[in-house]
């Protein structure tokens, strides 16, 4: 298992599995301790955006959104990949530090390290940034489109997501290729 250090620069994403919205990427260094990081979804919003200010403050970090179009039209993997490029970018005097939540690396041969967003300080701080950005674009896109909820649910694949999509069909900001096929077809006639 990586030890946790401050020279560790972190990755995370939010909204991979939604069903609209962008997925927001983010990596963090960390130029001090934080108290109180842990995995965004442990966290409750109000600390979580208490923390987002903390880290900004006391961070490197870099912040990146793909939009459904992009994810609808290059795919997943392919733009997470694009997404470690950008922060191997941003970070190249310090590649060999980066590592990413989760077990893949999509070719960019990053560090990856399983449930790091639970041990490592810095991908906690990334999985915050990438999390509130990502709910703060969300709640801006619910006063476009109320009728689905997206406040409730971010845009995940919840019930009330899924019945709002079949009683006013797909907009704009829905991803055509994580929508249920069930109500591709409605949406088609």
């Amino acid at each position: 298992m990586i030890k946790d250090s401050l020279k560790i620069i972190g990755i995370d994403e939010a909204g991979r599995g939604a069903l609209c919205g962008d997925m927001y990427m983010a990596a963090c260094r960390l130029y001090k301790k934080i108290d109180g990081l842990n995995d965004s979804k442990k966290l409750s919003p109000k600390k979580r955006k208490m923390l987002f200010e903390k880290i900004k403050q006391n961070s490197d970090y870099l912040i990146i959104a793909f939009s459904p179009e992009q994810i609808d039209t290059l795919g997943l993997s392919y733009l997470l990949g694009l997404g470690l490029e950008c922060f191997k970018m941003h970070f190249k005097d310090d590649i060999n530090n980066l590592l990413f939540d989760g077990n893949l690396s999509y070719q960019s041969q990053i560090q990856t390290m399983v449930k790091a967003d639970m041990h490592i300080s810095s991908v906690m701080a990334a999985s915050i940034l990438a999390k509130v950005s990502r709910d703060e674009r969300m709640m801006a896109l619910d006063g476009l489109y109320p009728e689905y909820k997206l406040s409730s649910h971010k845009g995940y694949g919840t019930k009330t997501h899924i019945d709002m999509i079949e009683k006013f069909g797909l907009s704009k900001i829905h991803r055509k290729t994580f929508t249920p096929k069930r109500l591709l077809q409605k949406s088609l006639f």
